[in-house]
C-alpha cells in the first residue's frame, strides 16, 4: 500500500511531475505544516487559525520566505526553486507581485520536491528556519 503521508519517490518520477504539479502538492504540505504551527503555538479559534494561516501562505509572505532561504538551499533544492519560480503562470493574485508570485510558486515547488523525496527532516528544517529563524543546517 503507499503511504501518501510519507512519500519516498524517485528523482525521475518526481522529475515527471510538472512544475505546477510540484507547486501543487507543496503548497498543501507548506499549508498544512503552517496550519499545525499556528495549533502547536496557540492559536485557538477557527476565526484566529484562518486570519493568521491566510497571512503565512500568501504569496508576499511565502517570496519573503523564499529570499531568507535561498542562501541555505542546497545545489539540488535551489534547482527545484528555481524550477517552480521560472514556471510560466497564466494569473498573478491581486495581493502580490509577479516576482512574489513567482518566488511564492519557487517556494511550493521545493516543498513539494522534498516532500517527494521523502526528506521530511529537512522540511521541518526549512519549515522551522521560515517560523522561528535560526539559520539551517546545510544537507
Amino acid at each position: 500500500m503507499t503511504n501518501y503521508f510519507h512519500m519516498e519517490m524517485a528523482a525521475g518520477d518526481i522529475g515527471a511531475i510538472s512544475n505546477l504539479g510540484l507547486a501543487h502538492i507543496g503548497d498543501a504540505v507548506y499549508e498544512l505544516m503552517v496550519r499545525v504551527w499556528l495549533c502547536k503555538n496557540g492559536k485557538a479559534t477557527a476565526h484566529g487559525l484562518h486570519k493568521s494561516a491566510v497571512k503565512h501562505v500568501s504569496a508576499p509572505a511565502q517570496a519573503a520566505a523564499a529570499k531568507r532561504l535561498l542562501p541555505h538551499l542546497t545545489e539540488s533544492e535551489q534547482s527545484a526553486y528555481k524550477r517552480g519560480r521560472n514556471t510560466r503562470v497564466g494569473s498573478v493574485p491581486k495581493n502580490a507581485t509577479l516576482e512574489q508570485y513567482h518566488a511564492a510558486t519557487g517556494l511550493e515547488t521545493l516543498f513539494g520536491y522534498l516532500y517527494l523525496k521523502g526528506e521530511i527532516e529537512r522540511l521541518n528544517e526549512l519549515f522551522q528556519f521560515i517560523m522561528e529563524g535560526g539559520p539551517p543546517h546545510a544537507s
